[in-house]
Parts: structure tokens; sequence; C-alpha cells
């Protein structure tokens, strides 16, 4: 239980249904301390989560997990982003902390599940347990979920997967749960402020040259972490529009563009796959792709590359600054085949 309106549903659901359910609030390392406002590991949240539980009437656990956090993601999103990469620290915690770390103390204390109030939804056959996208196709968090595998889903729950966000709203008020005025929390988590400003405190800059394509020197980056690829904004060029085109980490160079047009690609190589159902399925296959969480899927093939445990993925469509160090993921219909980290 985070303190948000949308796990809060999710418990008072399982309490509806007969479950034996207790609460639990996962303390995370956050730069600031439990300070932050709204966000998931505020002291904030862990009283509404705690005014919660009692409305609900049932146990209330909070979990310190700083240590693990700040290892296993804060550390990672440092040194990802030295390498001159976009990572995505969500999808990680996902798999390192809610459902590694918390199912495994949960496992301990006798518990058959972990429930979550993630927009996702979980099918399970002969096959195993099938990931597949929340209901509600604006909120569907599925994207997020693409490390999780099949010992992992067999005990997760997610109860308001088959609801829309008004409709979790609309139960918040039926349980008389504290939500009216909430901010909904936004940005990563253990971030006070900007990205942006984080990493200045935390990665020493080195400036260099900015080139355009041709090899011409324009300008001055202050660090290639603070760039991504598409960015066009806080790039401090003069006569602009220019686009972020790529990265050189070995000469410590930012290649910019005016031509939007050279954002876009067709492929990409994708590494670190993950198969919801443990097993590759047989390739070429034909798949929905999408790069990042808000864009738009798309048609695309998955092919073996010629690398060692790297995949090959053509899209149908030019497909808008390809970023190393985002998530690929993989859909058949509704269903969450798997992902990747691009590479």
């Amino acid at each position: 239980m985070s303190g948000g309106v949308d796990s809060s549903v999710a418990a008072a659901l399982l309490k509806r249904d007969g479950f034996d359910v207790v609460g639990v609030f996962m303390k995370f390392w956050s730069e600031g301390g439990s300070e932050i406002k709204n966000k998931c590991c505020s002291s904030e949240s862990e009283k509404r989560a705690r005014r919660v539980a009692k409305i609900l009437k049932i146990p209330f656990y909070a979990l310190n997990f700083e240590k693990e956090f700040k290892k296993r993601i804060v550390d990672y999103f440092l040194k990802e982003n030295k390498k001159g990469v976009t990572p995505n620290p969500c999808v990680v915690c996902n798999k390192e902390i809610k459902f590694g770390l918390l199912l495994e103390k949960a496992l301990e204390l006798d518990a058959d599940f972990i429930a979550m109030g993630h927009y996702a939804r979980i099918k399970k056959d002969e096959r195993g347990a099938h990931l597949l996208k929340g209901r509600d196709a604006e909120k569907d968090q599925s994207y997020f979920l693409w490390k999780l595998n099949q010992k992992q889903l067999k005990h997760v729950l997610f109860p308001v997967g088959s609801c829309t966000r008004s409709e979790v709203e609309k139960l918040a008020k039926k349980f008389k749960l504290p939500f009216s005025g909430v901010k909904k929390s936004q940005e990563i988590c253990f971030i006070p402020n900007t990205v942006e400003d984080f990493l200045r405190r935390h990665l020493k800059s080195k400036a260099g040259k900015i080139i355009t394509k041709e090899g011409k020197t324009i300008g001055e980056h202050q660090g290639l972490w603070f760039y991504t690829i598409g960015q066009r904004k806080g790039i401090g060029l003069p006569g602009g529009p220019y686009y972020v085109m790529d990265k050189d980490l070995k000469k410590n160079l930012l290649l910019v563009t005016k031509n939007e047009k050279d954002l876009f690609k067709k492929e990409l190589i994708a590494k670190n796959i993950n198969w919801i159902l443990g097993k590759e399925p047989k390739l070429s296959l034909k798949v929905s792709a999408k790069i990042r969480y808000r864009h738009k899927s798309t048609l695309a093939k998955i092919y073996p590359h010629t690398a060692h445990a790297t995949y090959r993925i053509r899209f149908e469509r030019h497909q808008r600054a390809v970023t190393p160090g985002q998530s690929i993921v993989f859909y058949k219909g509704r269903e969450l085949l798997g992902g990747g980290i691009i590479n």
C-alpha cells in the first residue's frame, strides 16, 4: 500500500472478496528523505496508507527497503546515465523490489499472494500465467512489468486491473477512503525535483563539443548524461530548433540535427530479453511493439541477431527517437509477451 488510491482500492476489493489482507508500506531511499511530497515513499504517503488500513480494519506494516533500493535502483540509475544511456528505473524496481524483495518477504510470512494497484491483468492456463494489459488503455502499466517471470506471477494479484481509473475513484468514495483532493504521484519517486538537477548533484559533468551530423562544431554541451535522444529543449543553441540525434561517449560529443527526420529509425537491437512465459517463441515473430511508455505501439518483427543474446527488431513504420537504455516491449493483442533493453 503506497498511500495512493489504486493500491488502497486494491486492498479494499480483496477485503470485500474475503481475502485475509495485510497492508504493507515500503520505505524507499529518496533524496530529501521522507519529506518529499506526493511520492509513493513519503512520510505523508505512509500516514495515508495507515489511515486506509485502519478504515479497512486490516493489519499494517512498514518495511524498510531503503538500503536495497539505493543499491539496486538509484545506483543503477546513476551508473546507466553515466554510460550515456537513458534507463527506466521503474522497470527495475518492479523486478527487484516490488515483485522481488517484497514477494520474498511475503512468502516467508506464509502469504499466498502479493497484490498491487497496477493496471494490468493475469490470466492463467496450462501454459502458465499470461500477463495482459489493464482494461483502461490510458492507465495500462504492463509496459513496466516485462521483467517479471512465472515464479513471481504465480503469486501476484492485480485487483484493479479490470477497472478504469474513474471506476477506481468511484470505488474509493464507496469504501469511504481518504483521497479527496490528493494529488497523483508524479515523476521518478526518489527524485525530489528534476532528473537534470539530480544528475548534476550525483554525477561529475564533463563539458564537450556539440556537432552537426556533417561534423561541424556549433556549441558546447554540459555533460552527455543531461541529454536524451530526440530532446529539443534545453540544448542551448541559437538558430534552432535542434534535436539531439546521438551521443558519442568515447569522444564526448553530442550530435544534433535540425532535420527531425534524422531521428527516425526502422530497426534497433535489443538485449537482456525476458519472455513472460519463460520460453523463447519461434522466430521470426510478428508483434506489436512499444519503445517507451507513452509511445504508440506499432507492428514489428523480431529476428535473432548475430551477437549473443540479442535480437533485431524491424518496425513496419519508422520510429522517432529510439533511445538506448529504454525498454522495448512486445505484445500479441492484449498479452505482454516480454521485452528487452534497447541497445
